[in-house]
C-alpha cells in the first residue's frame, strides 16, 4: 500500500462522492482509479459495459436480482 498525493479540490470531490456511494474515501478513490484504468484499456466500452463486464467476471447474475 502506498500514499498517493492528490490536490485538495479532488480530495473534496472524492469525499462528497464517497458519502453518496456509501464507500470510504479510500474505497471511492480506488473505485475511480480502477474504472479509469479499465476505461483507458478498453476505450470502445461505455461505463455501463465496463460495470457489466466486471459484474460478469465476479459471477454476479444481475438478471436474478431484476427478475426476483
Amino acid at each position: 500500500m502506498g500514499i498517493v498525493k492528490i490536490d485538495d479540490t479532488l480530495h473534496e470531490e472524492i469525499r462528497k462522492a464517497s458519502s453518496v456511494m456509501v464507500r470510504s474515501i479510500n474505497a471511492q478513490a480506488e473505485y475511480w482509479i480502477k474504472i479509469g484504468m479499465l476505461a483507458e484499456a478498453n476505450p470502445h466500452l461505455s461505463y455501463t459495459d465496463i460495470i457489466h463486464e466486471q459484474l460478469k467476471h465476479a459471477d454476479v447474475n444481475v438478471r436474478n436480482l431484476i427478475d426476483g
